[in-house]
């Protein structure tokens, strides 16, 4: 007890490991708070829209997603790496990040109205689609939130998330209340964009400059795109194999079947703040730790890897078992058909834990391509995967697909190339814990 005690003194005495424990602490809490709230609201919003109606807001989000690597240029994690690196170019920094994602926001919005030309969306689905996608321009202002994770004050961030969600859920229950129709829905998302960026700028001019000086540099412009381009390039292939699921069955199916697979998606992917938050949080603490020797540095990410493995599976597991019952207590017993989709679709995010946190060790190594390479790879096995498996069985095809798809490119990828596969070990590592600490010969030594 004493030796217990003696650790969290010396825990609390160390200021490097107070900051981050704050940081992540803010950035858990804040995450947990949201996805009750968003979740709680989202079921009404479920409920009132009906599968079919939800199933189309969710056709329209998802079609959007498929464009929106565009945005952010792939560049916010190279953003952070900079940013810690050198703290005194950050107008610079912030500048011309800034300016990039505005135009790569155009550039989106170009490329999904070529997009909706190949589809046989109506007007009003298309009407759904500019909405949405109109709001990834003021997007621009989240470069402040990668500021605030550079400097571990991501408090601020959480703050103005949690005022701009409490606005959003009153918007969207009032809709609720007066009947709105689902067109009204479609500009919730707009007004999220604009209050967060709006409340981001106010918690930068307070706490920690002026948004006048950021200068936008041609040289760092060209030092951020030369760096990013391959996570850009991961980023769509990320969003095809996360999004091109719900175009695909809302082509091949129809919209219900979009809105009882949105539902189970819905429920998989609200716990997928947890690696982000995590990673977001002990990214820079990864960076020094390479600065002090190999050793310490691998040892950290190991023991990041076997954090993720084994939340994700204390999460999928009782999942699996009460799927039916949480479908038919959350959305009511129009949705059960969700049930099976949600208990294959949630182990895939043991494999999105992994790939989460391995992807910043591809930063931390600058091996952004094969980032992208891996993430290719998962994008094309996903849809020849539902190209096959839709037709034959439905939505539960679409679940299994996207499961392995993400076994392929979070993992299996990672044994393909020599500079990959100490990565590779560590994940099985993790994978492997409890054999780890069972009998330590049963798994592969260093």
């Amino acid at each position: 007890m004493n030796k217990l005690n003696s650790k969290i003194t010396t825990l609390r005495n160390n200021t490097g490991f107070m900051k981050y424990f704050k940081n992540t602490s803010w950035l858990f809490g804040g995450r947990i708070l949201k996805m009750v709230v968003a979740l709680s609201v989202g079921v009404y919003v479920a409920r009132y829209l009906g599968p079919k109606q939800y199933g189309l807001l969710s056709y329209a989000l998802a079609f959007v997603g498929l464009f929106s690597a565009f945005a952010s240029l792939g560049m916010n994690n190279i953003i952070v790496r900079e940013l810690v690196k050198a703290p005194e170019k950050r107008d610079d920094m912030l500048g011309t990040s800034f300016w990039l994602k505005i135009i790569g926001a155009l550039i989106m919005c170009g490329a999904i109205l070529i997009g909706v030309q190949f589809t046989s969306n109506d007007y009003f689905t298309n009407l759904l689609i500019a909405i949405i996608a109109s709001g990834y321009i003021f997007q621009a202002f989240y470069v402040i939130d990668l500021d605030f994770q550079a400097i571990v004050q991501s408090r601020y961030v959480v703050q103005a998330q949690l005022t701009q969600m409490v606005i959003s859920s009153i918007i969207k229950l009032v809709f609720i209340w007066i009947k709105a129709p689902l067109l009204w829905f479609a500009f919730i998302s707009l007004i999220d964009v604009l209050a967060l960026s709006i409340i981001l700028v106010w918690y930068y001019l307070r706490k920690v400059g002026k948004i006048s000086l950021w200068k936008p540099k041609m040289e760092t412009a060209f030092f951020l795109l030369k760096n990013s381009w391959p996570l850009m390039l991961s980023g769509i292939a990320i969003m095809l194999y996360m999004r091109i699921d719900q175009v695909m069955i809302k082509n091949m199916l129809g919209d219900k079947e979009v809105g009882y697979y949105a539902v189970a998606v819905k429920l998989s992917e609200a716990w997928y703040f947890i690696p982000t938050a995590l990673t977001s949080s002990l990214f820079p603490a990864i960076i020094n730790a390479k600065k002090v020797s190999e050793e310490l540095y691998y040892a950290r990410l190991q023991k990041l890897y076997d954090l993720m493995v084994w939340m994700a599976v204390a999460i999928a597991l009782p999942t699996t078992f009460l799927a039916p019952w949480i479908i038919k207590i959350l959305f009511g017993n129009d949705y059960l058909p969700a049930a099976s989709v949600l208990s294959i679709y949630i182990w895939a995010g043991v494999f999105v834990f992994l790939g989460v946190a391995s992807g910043k060790w591809f930063i931390a190594e600058n091996l952004q391509k094969y980032s992208f390479y891996r993430t290719l790879t998962g994008a094309i096995a996903n849809i020849i995967l539902n190209f096959i498996l839709i037709p034959i069985y439905g939505i539960y095809g679409a679940a299994f697909a996207t499961l392995v798809s993400q076994i392929i490119a979070s993992y299996l990828f990672n044994v393909t190339n020599n500079r990959l596969r100490y990565t590779f070990l560590l994940q099985s590592k993790a994978i492997l814990f409890p054999l780890r600490k069972i009998g330590g010969k049963l798994w592969i030594k260093n």
